[in-house]
C-alpha cells in the first residue's frame, strides 16, 4: 500500500534533493533546530514526540536528548539508516505510525480498487479520521509535515478519481485543521511551509498556498524562507522557495 502510493520514493527523494543542494537547506535546517531546542527551554518537558522525524535533518536529537527524559520519532515509516542509529540511542524509541489517525489506510480502501477506465466519482465515502496516540506524547513537535499529510494522498485520489479541484482543496484543508486541532490539545510545536513561490527560467513567478487550514496562534513565532531549489532546478525547470513558519502552541 505505502510503496504504491509513493511514499518510500518520496522517502528516498527527500534525502536525494538534500544532498543536490550542497549546503543550501543549511540555513533551514539550522532554524530548524534552533527553534526546537527553544521550545524545549519553554515547555521543560519530560517526554517530545515528533511527528514527522524522518531523515531527522531539521532535528537536534544529541542537544533534546540532554533537555529531556525520552524522545519518540512517530513516522510512516523510518529509514533503514535512521533506525540503526537512532534506534540505538538510549530513551529514543522508534514508532512507525498514520499520523493522520488511519487516513492512508481509509484512502487506499476506498480508492484502491479504481482505474483509469473506473474511477472514483466522489470524496463522500472518504473519511478523515482522528488522530489519538496510545500513551500521553509530551510535548508534540509537528516537523514539516502538515502540508505533507494530504500531499500524496491527493496525488493517489487524482489517478483514481474524477474529482472537482474545489473537492480536494475541502479535503485537504479538513486533513490539516484536523492535525492542528490535535496539535492545540498540548504543548505543541508546528514547524511548517504555509507557500511555495516558484520561479521559471524566464523569470515568472508563481506562488502557491500549501496550508489552507486556519493556523493556531502562537505563544512564540518564527519566519524564514527554505531556499529549497538553491542550487539545482526540478525537472520542470523551476527554481522553488518555501516560506516557512515556526509556531510554539
Amino acid at each position: 500500500m505505502l510503496n504504491k502510493m509513493g511514499y518510500y520514493d518520496y522517502q528516498n527523494g527527500l534525502i536525494y534533493r538534500h544532498l543536490n543542494q550542497a549546503g543550501g537547506w543549511d540555513e533551514h535546517l539550522k532554524r530548524c533546530r534552533s527553534f526546537i531546542l527553544s521550545a524545549l527551554d519553554f515547555y521543560n518537558p519530560d517526554k517530545v514526540s515528533i511527528l514527522g522525524s524522518g531523515w531527522l535533518l531539521e532535528l537536534p536529537l544529541t542537544e533534546m536528548l540532554e533537555k529531556t527524559n525520552k524522545v519518540c520519532l512517530i513516522d510512516i515509516v523510518h529509514p533503514p539508516e535512521v533506525i540503526n542509529q537512532a534506534g540505538k540511542l538510549e530513551n529514543v524509541e522508534l514508532i512507525e505510525l498514520d499520523v493522520t489517525g488511519g487516513l492512508i489506510e481509509e484512502v487506499w480502501k476506498k480508492s484502491g480498487k479504481y482505474s483509469f477506465f473506473n474511477r472514483l466519482q466522489s470524496l463522500a465515502s472518504i473519511n478523515i479520521p482522528e488522530y489519538i496516540p496510545e500513551t500521553d506524547p509530551g510535548m508534540v513537535i509537528s516537523l514539516n509535515i502538515l502540508t505533507q499529510l494530504e500531499s500524496l494522498l491527493v496525488d493517489f485520489l487524482r489517478k483514481k478519481s474524477k474529482i472537482r479541484e474545489d473537492d480536494f482543496i475541502c479535503l485537504r484543508t479538513l486533513i490539516q485543521k484536523k492535525h492542528i486541532d490535535f496539535l492545540k490539545k498540548y504543548n505543541s510545536v508546528l514547524i511548517t511551509d504555509t507557500e511555495e513561490i516558484f520561479t521559471d527560467n524566464s523569470g515568472k513567478v508563481t506562488v502557491n498556498l500549501t496550508v489552507l487550514a486556519d493556523l493556531p496562534l502562537g505563544q512564540f513565532e518564527e519566519e524564514w524562507d527554505w531556499n529549497f531549489d538553491l542550487v539545482r532546478s526540478d525537472y520542470y525547470k523551476k527554481r522553488s522557495v518555501l516560506k516557512v513558519v515556526a509556531l510554539i502552541v
